[in-house]
């Protein structure tokens, strides 16, 4: 019996005749107490007869009304429901673009559009999960179908087996060991389990040390590296390792795609109690349709000179999520395609976020 009252059906139907017998039984002792004071005794049965005649002719057309209304009620919750647990099973056998009519009710269609906002949200998940699955087998493949291509003319005679040759697969093979690393960060940085160890210390010290380890490859590029900072230390509490990781991936990327003879401007400032380091370069730019993606993973405005330069495509990503882990952002900003770009990292300052 409790059972059958769980079922939203029976609930509805018996509150709608609860509210029947309530209104029946009220006005029938409402009724017998005015009667009682109003008529005289001779005429109390007769009167008294009709009154309740006439109760029950509404109680029975109060019953149908509310029955039916109940039945109709019911049948357009229920329908819009089984769709939901329809549409529920399909999306969790995998048919992610299932999605729901949305009713004319106004609670109804709140609950439909909140599902099919997240059957939505589940279908850019699943697209974004093949597209990285793609894209790492694709990143896998290029560092394997190289030493693949140097052990097959190793074997053949084609290539002789000096230390160049040994050199080129040592690339290939520190290439693989680079990507794999760095999924493993990402993975890591993802599921909030990366290790940080919080500590105050001046942003300056670690921009320059991250200028003079990048030194070699602003030389070699014939590029102009400028450090505007301030005399005084600006403090920030965070992960030095990882502020220095994120740095050198900025600066690295600018270093990376800064033409011949270009400049990178490295700028620290305090701006509304929080630390900011802008890293602008001259370089090649972001069109303004791939701005708003390049944090996404394994996302490339130029897949060919992405993966000519050796990037994984996924140490923005990374240090995107390391500096949300450490309570500040990074954006950027290009003004379009040969305009040069512009990231700013912000961290907390440790005067306001001890």
């Amino acid at each position: 019996m409790l059972q059958f009252w769980r079922q939203l059906r029976w609930q509805i139907i018996g509150a709608q005749m609860l509210v029947v017998i309530v209104g029946v039984v009220t006005l029938n002792l409402t009724a017998n107490a005015l009667l009682e004071q109003t008529v005289p005794p001779e005429q109390f049965t007769t009167v008294h007869t009709a009154v309740i005649q006439a109760l029950t002719i509404a109680a029975i057309a109060a019953t149908i009304a509310g029955l039916t209304t109940s039945i109709l009620l019911v049948q357009v919750i229920l329908r819009s429901l089984r769709s939901i647990a329809h549409s529920s099973q399909r999306i969790a056998a995998g048919r992610y673009d299932e999605r729901v009519n949305v009713p004319a009710s106004d609670e109804l269609r709140a609950v439909a559009e909140s599902f099919n906002q997240m059957a939505e949200a589940l279908e850019q998940i699943e697209q974004r999960r093949v597209t990285m699955i793609g894209n790492v087998a694709h990143e896998l493949r290029t560092p394997l179908a190289g030493i693949e291509g140097y052990l097959e003319g190793l074997i053949d005679g084609v290539l002789p087996a000096e230390a160049d040759t040994f050199l080129e697969m040592k690339h290939e093979v520190r290439r693989l060991h680079r990507l794999v690393d760095d999924l493993q960060t990402l993975s890591r940085v993802e599921a909030g389990q990366i290790s940080l160890h919080f500590t105050t210390f001046d942003i300056n010290e670690v921009i320059r040390h991250v200028v003079s380890q990048l030194q070699p490859q602003v030389l070699d590029g014939c590029l102009k590296i400028i450090c505007e900072r301030t005399d005084q230390p600006i403090l920030t509490r965070a992960d030095p390792d990882r502020v220095a990781q994120i740095l050198l991936n900025l600066l690295g990327n600018a270093v990376r795609y800064t033409p011949e003879g270009g400049c990178i401007t490295v700028r620290s400032d305090l701006v509304n109690e929080w630390v900011k380091v802008t890293v602008e370069d001259t370089g090649i730019g972001i069109a303004p349709e791939h701005l708003p993606y390049i944090f996404e993973r394994f996302y490339r405005a130029d897949p060919s000179r992405s993966r000519a330069s050796g990037g994984s495509g996924i140490g923005l990503t990374i240090a995107r999520h390391l500096a949300w882990a450490m309570g500040g952002d990074i954006t950027a900003y290009s003004a379009g395609l040969g305009k040069g770009s512009r990231f700013t990292l912000t961290l907390p300052h440790s005067a306001t976020h001890p």
